[in-house]
């Protein structure tokens, strides 16, 4: 075995019986063109990988937030699943290193292409399937995510703080704890302020004021987080 992929093996936290399931796993549909009749590449795992990703990301979100509706897990789910993002896994945990690509895909970039590095990502979690079972393969996603929670809110995009609000709220309080309401609008119609002010139930958190309803909403969440930020 090279000494990269023993490597890699050590980052996913798994040594595998077969390691030639892991070397599928990371053999490129490309490497046909330079080796006419080459046993397998990575499709297939790639199929299984998907489906056992899903399901691991699945039970992580169903524990992570148990109030959260079919809605919000699958939209969660949507982010940590994405092609950008497992990309980015992929190459976090070395995997595009470790690619066997044809001569022409190395040759265009096609270590650090995206749908090459989703593909591969996917296709290791289904050799670790396949070499392990379910737990061994979750384990290992959980690995190579890490803090779940910390992955979804990097992942959004430009400031958010109805967001982050919601984050802290949400596992003490469940989804619907928080309430924003307008308290006062001022001035003409193309020129006016409103002022908006957050409860988390019966608690008001803060106030915000902004040109329309959705910044003044954003003002008040910000209130919101520095007043938790400062409670001991």
């Amino acid at each position: 075995m090279s000494e990269t992929l023993a490597a890699l093996q050590d980052r996913l936290g798994h040594a595998f019986r077969d390691v030639r399931l892991l070397e599928r796993a990371l053999t490129h549909p490309s490497i046909l063109q330079d080796t006419p009749g080459f046993d397998g590449n990575n499709q297939r795992l790639e199929f299984l990988g998907d489906a056992v990703l899903q399901l691991a990301l699945s039970h992580e979100l169903f524990q992570l937030f148990p109030t959260e509706r079919e809605g919000g897990l699958s939209r969660r789910r949507a982010v940590l699943a994405n092609g950008a993002f497992l990309a980015a896994l992929a190459r976090e945990a070395g995997i595009a290193d470790c690619l066997r690509l044809g001569t022409s895909e190395e040759n265009t970039g096609g270590r650090n292409r995206t749908s090459s590095l989703e593909d591969a990502f996917e296709a290791v979690i289904g050799a670790v399937y396949l070499d392990g079972g379910f737990a061994v393969a979750q384990a290992v996603v959980q690995r190579l995510y890490g803090d779940l929670q910390a992955r979804i809110l990097a992942s959004e995009p430009g400031d958010n703080p109805k967001g982050r609000l919601q984050e802290i709220v949400q596992p003490a309080h469940g989804n619907f704890a928080l309430r924003y309401e307008l308290v006062r609008a001022e001035g003409e119609d193309h020129a006016r302020t409103y002022e908006v002010a957050v409860f988390l139930l019966d608690r008001r958190l803060g106030s915000g004021r902004g040109t329309s309803k959705k910044l003044a909403e954003e003002a008040a969440a910000r209130a919101a987080l520095e007043v938790m930020q400062k409670a001991p």
